[in-house]
This record gives C-alpha cells, sequence and structure tokens, in this order.
C-alpha cells in the first residue's frame, strides 16, 4: 500500500499525486498541514514526524517494499521504476 503525506497546493506534491494518476495506483493521502505549513491535522502530522523524522512533505510510503522518501523527483523516480 502507497500512503502519501501532502499538502493541497503544494507544487512537489502535485507533482507526485500527478504520477501516482498517471500510473493509475492506488494510494492513501494524508494532509497533515498546509503548504504554509499551519498544522490542520494534529493525528496525521504526529505520524508524519514520527515516521519519517521530518516535518516534510511530500513524504511517501511504500509498506509493501518497506521503503519511504521524501523529495518529489526521487518520489516520481521511484514510482516510475516500481509501478511504472
Amino acid at each position: 500500500m502507497l500512503e502519501l503525506y501532502q499538502a493541497e497546493g503544494c507544487p512537489h506534491s502535485g507533482k507526485v499525486r500527478e504520477k501516482l494518476t498517471d500510473l493509475g495506483v492506488s494510494y492513501t493521502i494524508h494532509n497533515p498541514r498546509l503548504v504554509s505549513g499551519e498544522v490542520r491535522n494534529e493525528q496525521t502530522h504526529a505520524e508524519l514526524t514520527e515516521l519519517g523524522g521530518q516535518d516534510q512533505i511530500p513524504y511517501l510510503i511504500d509498506t509493501d517494499r518497506q521503503e519511504a522518501l521524501y523529495e518529489s523527483d526521487d518520489i516520481v523516480d521511484y514510482l516510475e521504476e516500481h509501478y511504472g
């Protein structure tokens, strides 16, 4: 299962969402905060910082492959390699 921690309006998150859509891959989306940094969901924000160690988005977790990545370009490359 793929889980994406992201923010609406974030161009980097949008790039990842677009690639997931292009590939036809199902995923779960989490919106822990706004692009400005304002926390909108305390629970998912805590998960983001506990799992990844940073308050950085986008953050993709691939539970099937036990991989986790930051940086939209790295995430897109990963998705193309494993799901393209």
